[in-house]
């Protein structure tokens, strides 16, 4: 019995030394990212960009259509997503594969500020749970969406919604449509797929998902959802 408790403490002084560690090195890296400059300020410089585009300026349907397929609680939890992580875990460890990550919209935004090159795996999930955390503590949920939205990559070099909405669809993100903006928030899952200049047959199965994510989630009645997928085979031919 008294090797089974030895065993036990040295186990859970590894994890706790191991915790420490990643906590240090993710802090570091929050620290490098950051170099001479504030969170505020790398965000402000960020919204000078002539592309950026405010959250008041933006369809709702579109904030709406990223929430539901991205972070469908992003409004009830914090900077980490407790039950996102333990079903994500759940997932990967009985598919024995990476399938679901997990993360909330501000990690997200973390990774697309600071850390989109970082190569430690590991630590930049440790970096980017720590700027979350700092995100969520010096801006609103509408702040941090609007940050979403203006620095995730869209595929064909274009990054941001603006620069997405002007290249694909010939016009601002303040026109999309709701055929528009449910396709615009399935691409950034994998632009090099869902872009509708790479296979628009896949970019319409990824917004077939937002459609129904929406639903799912009280965004979309079932008549409504049901008229948009009936209207896709038409909106699609400007692609072909």
């Amino acid at each position: 019995m008294k090797i089974v408790r030895n065993v036990l403490l040295i186990i859970l002084a590894i994890i706790l030394i191991t915790g420490i560690t990643l906590f240090v090195l993710g802090n570091n890296m929050y620290k490098e990212a950051l170099g001479d400059q504030t969170l505020e300020e790398v965000i402000e410089d960020i919204q000078l960009d002539p592309s950026y585009v405010q959250y008041e300026d933006l369809p709702q349907n579109y904030i709406n259509a990223v929430i539901a397929v991205e972070d469908h609680r992003y409004r009830d939890h914090g900077a980490i997503d407790i039950i996102a992580i333990g079903r994500a875990l759940y997932v990967n460890i009985t598919t024995m594969s990476l399938r679901e990550g997990g993360s909330t919209i501000a990690q997200q935004v973390a990774k697309n500020i600071f850390y989109i090159e970082e190569d430690r795996p590991i630590v930049r999930k440790i970096a980017e749970i720590i700027t979350a955390f700092d995100l969520e503590n010096k801006y609103s949920k509408d702040d941090i969406v609007e940050l979403y939205v203006n620095t995730i990559y869209f595929g064909d070099g274009y990054y941001g919604i603006e620069e997405a909405c002007q290249g694909y669809l010939g016009k601002s993100s303040t026109e999309m449509t709701l055929a528009d903006c449910t396709m615009m928030a399935g691409v950034p899952n994998a632009p090099s797929v869902y872009a509708p200049t790479v296979n628009p047959d896949l970019t319409r199965s990824r917004q077939e998902k937002v459609i129904s994510d929406m639903q799912e989630y009280g965004y979309l009645s079932e008549s409504d959802a049901n008229d948009l997928l009936d209207s896709l085979d038409e909106y699609y031919e400007q692609f072909n």
